[in-house]
């Protein structure tokens, strides 16, 4: 009876031990342990004993933050489908290469809608594409499609928000279920989720979006932009913040930040916890809680002592003078501040977990900034501060790089966004991811001239190769050939005389038919006759006959010495981004008529050297015909002596360098150029319409890229009292 009793004894204590094994999810339904679990989730955190864990939070802070919950990846997933029928989308499915075979990437923009607004922001998006080389006006010659219908806020509490907009593109002939179509955005959804919804369906179209969420994005289809201000520059932008001498590295503060504090909603857990990195000194991080109309509805109990610090503060002071900058997400992925970062040279410690950075297709952000996650906040102090100052100061000349290249003005964005989609098309043709990184930037490295590194100006320095031993003489003609006495017959026998030369080529740019090749006179060196279009953009012709790195552009009338093209070609070798030449002028800004000017005087200063007679790398034949909009190669068509002007101010703004003036024998003196049109132009005339050629030109760009410098390049012992036997260029001196 008792082993009986101690059996069923173990039998039931062993079933019990099972139970708790195998089945204890079950037992957590009964409301005993429903109503446990409960309390112990509204009291959290609860600890034993306060004193061994120190708390970094209150309890009530943590328990009333008012964040939504968050959807699961399930229903994200659900609703994305939701959004957009094309979620599937990639160029090879939802893009018809076909109309770009014939014209090439052109862009087409529909014409406004009669009583449809158009916003600040998407006015500049559209003149920036029609003022661009893409631009056509004629839809069937498009490869690519762009709304007239502001699509740029899609909050519908927004007063910029347009309605119907499905019912409208359903109306468009060319939307064919948005193929071939690029979509902008800046904001999506609204309170209090602020969903990716953009209230009507893009279909195959292209989306180009900020705050892009990763989930959302679809990979070598969409288009990851910035958010900008409406107040951001059309064209040109501002300088970036860090200057040649900033040295070292390192700031006044390590790490800061001031910004809103969200008391309720999406985006407030980030924001409401940056207080406790704050330590006063080299880490400031400010927040306010006074913002919208409801504020004190929410505040809390540290609201008024942050109110007061935060106005301890200027925020463009802190911008400027730290090495980080922590961007954390604000009720959508991206800010403002994210660009205010980059342009101050303030690297970003980004917070923002999902978002899709900006152009991350061609843009390596390690390089750049730094990506936290916001569960890991308290990290961030001691991750910044172990990063060497060699690495900061990469950072920093990074930011300014990406700042200038890519994101300074709303042209850049448009144009670095519809570059990453040309490069699609022909993947073979497209950017590497060096140049997208490097100096000048993706969108002064044409693919179309080559995808080699080693063929551009650039990176024979960061490759340590050279530029071709040889260069092409490119003579542009404008007179008949009389006799060969003529000053450009002199011309041409001393520049084959150079040991440098490997070809000669006359660009016949006048009324009569060119002589025939028995008339010219006899060189070393093959001399080819081009007939040109009698037009002065001519000279800057990508022609297929340009075999060498160098070009030597020459007028009919230049006087020069074997010696002077000799000499000239060695330092250019040495400088081969740059323009290398003769002739000069200086550019200055007149304060009292409050325009640009130039002169020709010989001052200590120069900015441009004239093409009458200078070395310059061909890849900037392409630059000028290929990247230049066909409005600017015709004001240099219409007005005397602006190809110099313009060819310079594009080296400029590539390079960020000034020209170099090499000695010569005699000053230069300026032939009278023929006239297209055939009109007499008097010397004023000229003055005044290269004075009106230089300010069109800032304008275009956006501010002034010449720049100035007071170097002159002479040979080694030039007229020192030495001999002459000792002299390499001993003929520049007679």
């Amino acid at each position: 009876m008792q082993a009986r009793k101690k059996y069923i004894f173990v039998t039931f204590l062993a079933s019990w031990l099972l139970l708790f094994l195998f089945g204890g999810d079950q037992l957590r339904r009964f409301a005993f342990f429903s109503r446990k679990k409960a309390e112990a989730r509204r009291s959290w955190p609860r600890w034993t004993d306060r004193a061994l864990l120190e708390s970094f939070a209150d309890p009530e802070e943590l328990q009333s933050d008012g964040d939504p919950p968050l959807p699961s990846p399930r229903a994200r997933r659900a609703a994305r489908l939701s959004i957009y029928q094309g979620s599937r989308c990639r160029m090879e499915t939802c893009f018809d290469f076909s109309r770009c075979e014939k014209h090439g990437f052109k862009v087409f923009t529909y014409p406004r809608e009669r009583g449809e607004p158009v916003s600040e922001s998407y006015g500049k998006i559209l003149a920036s594409i029609e003022r661009s080389r893409y631009y056509t006006p004629r839809p069937e010659e498009a490869c690519l499609f762009v709304l007239g219908i502001d699509t740029l806020d899609r909050d519908h509490l927004s007063g910029q928000y347009v309605r119907n907009v499905d019912e409208k593109i359903r109306g468009f002939p060319l939307w064919n279920g948005g193929r071939n179509h690029l979509v902008f955005n800046l904001y999506s959804g609204t309170w209090p989720n602020y969903t990716e919804d953009l209230g009507f369906d893009i279909g195959q179209a292209i989306l180009a979006k900020a705050s892009f969420y990763s989930e959302s994005f679809r990979p070598g289809f969409d288009v990851s932009i910035p958010l900008f201000p409406k107040d951001h520059p059309q064209r040109g932008g501002q300088r970036g913040g860090l200057r040649r001498d900033a040295v070292p590295p390192r700031k006044k503060y390590l790490l800061v930040f001031k910004g809103k504090r969200y008391l309720t909603g999406i985006g407030s857990g980030t924001r409401n916890a940056l207080h406790h990195i704050h330590n006063g000194k080299d880490i400031v991080s400010l927040t306010t809680c006074k913002h919208g109309k409801d504020w004190e509805k929410h505040k809390d109990t540290r609201c008024d002592k942050d109110n007061v610090d935060y106005e301890k503060f200027d925020y463009q002071e802190l911008l400027h003078n730290s090495t980080f900058c922590i961007v954390p997400r604000g009720r959508r992925l991206g800010s403002f501040r994210f660009l205010e970062a980059l342009q101050a040279a303030c690297i970003p410690v980004l917070l923002s977990d999902g978002w899709e950075l900006p152009f991350s297709e061609a843009i390596d952000w390690s390089k750049a900034a730094i990506v936290g996650n916001e569960r890991l906040l308290l990290q961030i102090p001691s991750a910044v501060r172990c990063i060497h100052p060699e690495r900061v100061l990469a950072f920093q000349q990074q930011t300014q790089f990406l700042w200038d290249a890519y994101f300074s003005s709303v042209d850049k964005i448009v144009h670095t966004t519809l570059e990453i989609i040309k490069d699609r098309l022909l993947p073979h043709r497209s950017r590497s991811r060096f140049l997208w990184n490097a100096l000048p930037g993706g969108l002064l490295a044409l693919p179309d001239f080559s995808t080699r590194i080693g063929d551009f100006p650039f990176y024979y320095l960061q490759h340590g190769s050279s530029p071709s031993d040889k260069f092409t003489a490119l003579i542009r003609a404008v007179s008949p050939l009389g006799s060969l006495s003529q000053p450009i017959v002199r011309l041409i026998q001393a520049v084959s005389r150079s040991q440098y030369c490997a070809q000669i080529l006359v660009l016949w740019s006048c009324e009569k038919p060119p002589p025939p090749s028995g008339k010219w006179p006899q060189t070393a060196v093959p001399l080819t006759i081009i007939q040109g279009r009698r037009k002065l953009s001519d000279r800057f012709f990508p022609y297929a006959a340009i075999q060498t790195d160098s070009v030597l552009s020459l007028d009919e009338h230049t006087s020069l010495s074997t010696s002077e093209v000799d000499f000239a070609f060695v330092v250019w070798r040495s400088f081969p981004e740059r323009i290398v030449g003769f002739p000069a002028w200086s550019h200055f800004w007149d304060p009292e008529q409050k325009r640009w000017g130039y002169t020709s005087k010989w001052t200590n200063e120069l900015s441009i050297v004239l093409t009458a007679a200078a070395f310059y790398h061909r890849y900037y034949h392409s630059l000028f015909t290929e990247y230049l909009p066909a409005g600017l190669r015709d004001l240099v068509d219409g007005l005397a002596a602006c190809e110099d002007i313009l060819m310079n101010v594009l080296v400029a703004a590539v390079t960020k360098l000034p020209p170099i003036k090499v000695t010569q024998r005699k000053q230069h003196k300026e032939a009278v150029p023929q006239q297209v049109k055939g009109t007499a132009v008097t010397g004023g005339q000229r003055f005044w319409q290269r004075q009106d050629c230089l300010n069109q030109l800032a304008d275009w760009f956006g501010y002034m890229p010449l720049v100035s410098s007071q170097l002159r390049l002479d040979p080694v012992l030039f007229k020192d009292q030495v001999s002459v036997l000792r002299k390499k260029y001993r003929h520049l001196e007679k």
